[in-house]
């Protein structure tokens, strides 16, 4: 059989694995979001978050070399996490009640605009990974480049005796087993 050479197409259009995947996630959100609303596909999204997390908790505390991780570890397995997929997030502030970070570059990069959804990520690892090794965890998103502003801001409270958690909180505890 003869091997036919074929042209390659010109321009190159800079579509490579990461990008066609990016696209692929912000396609899939934006149906969810289209047919069963934005709330909707956040749980959704929240579903694929908890799976991960699950992994990643267990690989940061491998990492650390030990069955849980304090304030300070946590903080940095968020930020490292994030890093190893190109956030830009890092550390705002740190106490014993809370976790504040920034982010300034969204691992999804472009295609994360108008996919709020997706945000549930960020939200469900960081809520997840705390509140496995902290006990307990309530995320908020204020500020989200997902919804248009120039930059992220995502509270991790680890202070249960705050309060009821409010409409745009996610409360996390630690898992039974």
């Amino acid at each position: 059989m003869m091997q036919t050479e074929l042209p390659t197409p010109q321009p190159n259009s800079g579509l490579g694995k990461d990008v066609f995947m990016r696209s692929v996630i912000r396609e899939l959100t934006g149906i969810l979001q289209d047919t069963v609303g934005e709330k909707e596909a956040a749980a959704y999204v929240n579903h694929v978050g908890t799976m991960l997390a699950g992994a990643l908790n267990a690989e940061y505390r491998r990492g650390f070399e030990t069955p849980r991780l304090n304030v300070q570890q946590v903080a940095a397995a968020l930020v490292h996490l994030k890093a190893r997929i190109d956030g830009g997030f890092s550390i705002q502030s740190l106490d014993k009640k809370a976790i504040v970070l920034v982010n300034n570059a969204c691992p999804f990069g472009d295609k994360v605009l108008d996919r709020p959804a997706l945000c549930r990520m960020t939200a469900n690892v960081f809520g997840r990974i705390a509140a496995e090794n902290l006990g307990y965890a309530r995320v908020r998103i204020d500020e989200a480049i997902a919804r248009g502003d120039a930059r992220c801001l995502v509270i991790v409270g680890l202070d249960e005796a705050a309060g009821a958690a409010g409409d745009d909180e996610t409360e996390f505890f630690k898992s039974e087993s």
